[in-house]
């Protein structure tokens, strides 16, 4: 799990604990002095010394029911009376009961007890605001406990008012019951929801999921579930109601900070989107694997509900104005718009103004990767060097660095390679280019199929030794990019450009030594080469360089350039950066693929061809010789001896090439039902194979 932004609040002062007077928690903690003898407020006897030490049942039942009804009016505020008192039971769940005294008349218990759950319901309401107003316990659950203290506040004002009827003689236990049943469903939801809340330590999201719940749970209550819609609104002020940010008195909201702004202001870790600080936006362009983009901002489990639709729309409004932000591109929604948000209830305004606020940071951000970044412009410049749309470059840098190229891997020069590549570079048309002075070269130290995972140890038709590989195989271009095209071409991007570059000038390299074997073959056309081996060594080298320009032929013409220019087209309409993501990397597996690059059996085909045609290429210069001292030697022992040795060593390179060729003609059919792009290739390769 990677480490998220750590949380960090002040802490509540310990006079809060040291003083319950402060809180009102003495009421619970301490006996009240109820319990003492209070002979004003009731007329009992004179005669009577002991005085409430007696039990209730010793009591008439007219003046039981006066006891009763004062002790029941302090118990709704939880405070214990002379005969009623709290009973705390510990263990996997802290619970509060009430009791009363056993000789208390039935009648009286009865009712005494339908009216106890209001007061377990107040006791538990009333610790949980107590207990939320910490700071650790996040914004959602102060504004709850807010609201809440306000409900208890009116709840209060109503036990006064009955005490106030009590002290007129005009309150009775029925009466009492009476006024107390339309709070009872109320207070029983919203006790069930905050002993919920506090049994699993809910917070923000947490807390606005289970309102929501059990208000729905509510629907047959009309006037419990108004309640619990109304506590949902006040609880959601924490995303939806005005902060306090330094000394400065912002407009904006918890939530607007991220709308629009794309600054997470989350001190209590309650806000639905999390920030991976650990992941910088400089490993875009470092690391192949890097996660950024997708995990530097990410959703977190909990969702409050009436965002959940549109939470990933959230997310990325947010993403957007942060990269802008990191431009030093300050650019804010427009007030007009910003305004609307606050307004939070049924009209689901607030979801209007989010889809704004997304378009608007969208189509900004867009603009500003394709105008002041030039996006189109850097995508063509990539084009040119690392998918070889201009080669005259190529050319002279293969001229140039041929024999640096041609060492082991572990001995070629980086270091040279890009002095070379520089002086490639200003003398050709690329010197036009602004962009250029980007481009680098690098050298692997494992051939392309070992990159692309496709070289095993137990395969025994490997095709090449890799103490063996030389610079041609490993060599490579990379490109600079800078933040924030690095979102659209990471390096991860950048490796797949350059496995296609890798394949393209390897054919390219191959294609190079084949037209140099060509030549020597027109150099000889004016000499007599009739009875040699020379006419039947010229058709097989026209056949694997027409192989090798007909697979670089479709490699651009059929799968590069027709690719580029959908996704081109497709980037002139895009509206957000994560459309321009999906276009590029679509893009790129499309070329990946169509290069053969993704398909195993076909590209070790290739390879093996490629790997005959240069092994023919480098023998070239000594059959042509060969067959040309043929015809100069005056002993007929040793002319037969030679000329079978180069006939055979010409018949075995076109029976290897037209073997793996053949066998690459059911490789490609077969693909081409999953690859349609393959049927042309195919069509063409078993074209080749019957000339």
């Amino acid at each position: 799990m990677e480490s998220m932004s750590p949380i960090s609040c002040p802490t509540t002062p310990r006079w809060n604990q040291d003083r319950p007077f402060l809180t009102g928690r003495f009421h619970q903690e301490t006996r009240a002095s109820s319990k003492l003898a209070d002979s004003k407020r009731f007329p009992v006897d004179s005669s009577s010394s002991s005085g409430v030490d007696q039990a209730i049942g010793c009591h008439e039942t007219p003046l039981q029911e006066l006891i009763v009804i004062d002790d029941l009016l302090s118990a709704l505020v939880g405070i214990e009376g002379r005969y009623i008192s709290i009973i705390r039971f510990h263990g996997k769940e802290d619970r509060i009961a009430f009791q009363v005294d056993p000789s208390m008349d039935l009648a009286l218990q009865e009712l005494a007890k339908r009216i106890f759950p209001l007061c377990e319901y107040y006791l538990l309401i009333d610790q949980f605001v107590e207990s939320s107003s910490q700071f650790k316990n996040g914004l959602v659950n102060h504004a709850f406990a807010a609201a809440l203290r306000a409900l208890l506040l009116d709840y209060q004002a109503m036990v006064a008012q009955l005490e106030h009827q009590f002290r007129l003689g005009r309150l009775s236990i029925q009466g009492l019951w009476f006024y107390c049943q339309p709070m009872m469903g109320s207070m029983r939801a919203l006790a069930a929801v905050v002993q919920q809340a506090s049994t699993k330590h809910f917070v923000g999201s947490g807390v606005l999921n289970l309102l929501q719940s059990q208000a729905k749970a509510m629907a047959g209550d009309n006037s419990v579930r108004s309640l619990l819609e109304k506590m949902t609104e006040c609880a959601s002020n924490a995303y939806l109601s005005i902060l306090e940010r330094s000394n400065w008195r912002a407009c904006l909201l918890s939530f607007l900070w991220w709308v629009y702004e794309g600054i997470i202001e989350d001190p209590y870790g309650e806000f639905f989107i999390a920030e991976n600080r650990s992941l910088k936006k400089e490993s875009l362009s470092q690391d192949s694997t890097a996660k950024y983009w997708s995990q530097r901002y990410s959703l977190k489990d909990t969702i409050p509900g009436f965002l959940a639709n549109i939470a990933a729309t959230i997310l990325t409004t947010g993403k957007y104005l942060n990269v802008m932000r990191e431009c030093g591109h300050n650019v804010q929604v427009p007030i007009s718009e910003r305004s609307k948000l606050t307004i939070f209830g049924s009209n689901h305004h607030y979801l209007e103004c989010i889809k704004a606020a997304h378009e608007f940071a969208s189509i900004e951000l867009v603009n500003l990767i394709k105008d002041k970044y030039d996006l189109i412009g850097r995508l063509r410049s990539i084009k040119h060097y690392l998918l070889l749309d201009q080669g005259d470059f190529l050319v002279h840098f293969m001229d140039i660095a041929r024999e640096e190229l041609n060492k082991k891997v572990h001995e070629v020069s980086v270091e040279k390679l890009q002095s070379l590549l520089d002086l490639a570079l200003r003398t050709t048309a690329a010197a036009a280019d602004p962009c250029h002075e980007d481009l680098t070269c690098c050298v692997d130290r494992a051939s392309l199929l070992t990159t692309l995972g496709m070289h095993k140890d137990s395969d025994s038709n490997n095709i090449e030794d890799p103490v063996s590989i030389t610079g041609l195989e490993t060599f490579s271009l990379s490109y600079k990019v800078q933040w924030p095209l690095s979102i659209v071409i990471s390096k991860k991007a950048l490796s797949k450009y350059q496995l296609i570059f890798r394949f393209l000038f390897h054919c390219k390299h191959v294609e190079r030594q084949l037209c140099g074997a060509w030549q020597i073959h027109q150099g000889i056309r004016s000499m007599n080469s009739k009875g040699t081996a020379i006419p039947r060594s010229s058709l097989l080298c026209r056949s694997m360089l027409k192989f090798i320009s007909s697979l670089l032929h479709y490699l651009t013409f059929e799968v590069l350039e027709p690719n580029w220019h959908v996704m081109h087209d497709r980037l002139q309409s895009t509206r957000s950066v994560d459309e321009v993501i999906q276009h590029h990397d679509f893009f790129l597996d499309k070329c990946l693929r169509g290069c053969l690059l993704l398909l195993p059996d076909v590209l070790k085909k290739m390879e093996k061809l490629k790997s005959v045609c240069l092994q023919y290429a480098a023998a070239t210069q000594w059959l042509i010789s060969s067959s040309i001292d043929i015809n100069s030697q005056s002993h007929p022992q040793k002319t037969m001896i030679r000329d079978t040795t180069v006939t055979e060593s010409i018949f075995n390179f076109e029976r290897e090439f037209n073997s793996e060729l053949q066998s690459l003609g059911p490789v490609l059919s077969k693909g081409s039902q999953a690859e349609p792009y393959l049927t042309h290739l195919s069509q063409w390769i078993l074209g080749v194979s019957k000339e």
